[in-house]
């Protein structure tokens, strides 16, 4: 008689799964908000729209990963930080519209289920959830043995939030005498790391456990370091100032992403020197001689959110960011663009 087979011989186990999503029950109650029915093991997440205060409302949506990040979790195995860079990355994409994040989901793929590092994972995805005031409602978990190495994984997340018609921000008010508010970052977010591994691993031959003194920590804690979620202070600035642009500043650094919302008529010069740049970037700088324009367009270098104002409001702007909690710096200004002109320049304050 031949052999009987289980999924389980093939790498694939059930009850460890529905033992996980038993863990991610009691993650996702965690994040409650008004709107979320049912609860975590259905076939898909309810939300119920309380659409009482809004005339014209409209869905917006995104979706990432946190690219190789995941690598230095990999090197540490430390998992527990990593999902709220997963959250972090699509609502803070969602928040630059004028949105309210409402709920996320996740997806982890795994070579081989270990249930103790996928609940420290979608712990990190509950945290940030709660940073982000959003409820964590639905997921998948799967294990893809010969796809992936058992003690490795990856990470998307998809985030909806709710806008009124009338007060998406998308930058179309944006003109000639604006100011740019720079919003500090917690370092380099989540952004970069292919270089960042590069230069830390294979040029300086550091390991994640190299203390660096100027930074204070081993190299590890730094670059783990979860990606700051800017949901509430940018939903709380909203409410009463005229925020005409937004910008997060991901992949493609400060140069790339800040004229993404600035109208083609325009172009935005940065005052260099106007903001904190932390240490880390500096030592990734003169570790891969990287020129001064790599690093505006490759990493956040200090400054995670571009915020987009009137020159009347800049004051109240600066005093309601610093009293939320962020650190908030004057650094550029809207100006008039020929048709010759890049739409960005840098001058050294």
């Amino acid at each position: 008689m031949s052999q009987s087979f289980t999924y389980a011989d093939a790498g694939v186990d059930i009850d460890k799964a529905n033992a996980l999503v038993r863990s991610i029950k009691s993650i996702a109650g965690h994040t409650p908000r008004s709107g979320v029915m049912g609860e975590i093991g259905g076939f898909g997440g309810l939300f119920s729209l309380n659409l009482s205060n809004l005339e014209r409302p409209v869905l917006v949506s995104s979706t990432d990963g946190v690219g190789t990040k995941l690598k230095i979790a990999f090197m540490m195995n430390k998992h527990d930080t990593i999902g709220i860079d997963l959250v972090a990355m699509s609502v803070n994409d969602v928040v630059v519209q004028g949105a309210k994040p409402l709920f996320f989901l996740d997806y982890l793929a795994m070579g081989h289920l270990r249930n103790e590092v996928a609940t420290d994972i979608i712990s990190g995805v509950g945290e940030g959830c709660r940073q982000a005031n959003c409820a964590l409602i639905g997921g998948e978990t799967a294990e893809m043995p010969g796809i992936y190495r058992d003690d490795e994984y990856d990470l998307a997340g998809f985030a909806v939030g709710i806008v009124d018609n009338t007060r998406i921000i998308d930058g179309s008010e944006i003109h000639v005498g604006h100011k740019l508010i720079g919003i500090a970052s917690s370092g380099l977010h989540s952004n970069g790391y292919s270089l960042v591994r590069k230069i830390c691993f294979d040029v300086l031959k550091l390991s994640v456990d190299s203390f660096i003194p100027e930074l204070g920590k081993t190299l590890g804690e730094e670059l783990l370091t979860p990606t700051r979620i800017y949901s509430e202070s940018i939903l709380k600035l909203i409410r009463d100032i005229p925020i005409h642009g937004l910008a997060h500043i991901t992949g493609g650094g400060i140069s790339e992403n800040i004229i993404r919302v600035i109208p083609k008529a325009c172009k935005v010069i940065i005052h260099l020197g106007t903001w904190n740049i932390p240490p880390i970037f500096k030592l990734l700088q003169e570790g891969g001689n990287i020129s001064d324009t790599e690093m505006m367009r490759t990493f956040n270098n200090g400054i995670g959110m571009i915020a987009v104002v009137p020159e009347s409001a800049v004051q109240d702007v600066l005093e309601r960011l610093n009293g939320a909690g962020e650190q908030a710096y004057l650094m550029g200004e809207v100006v008039e663009r020929k048709n010759s002109d890049e739409q960005i320049a840098w001058i050294a304050s």
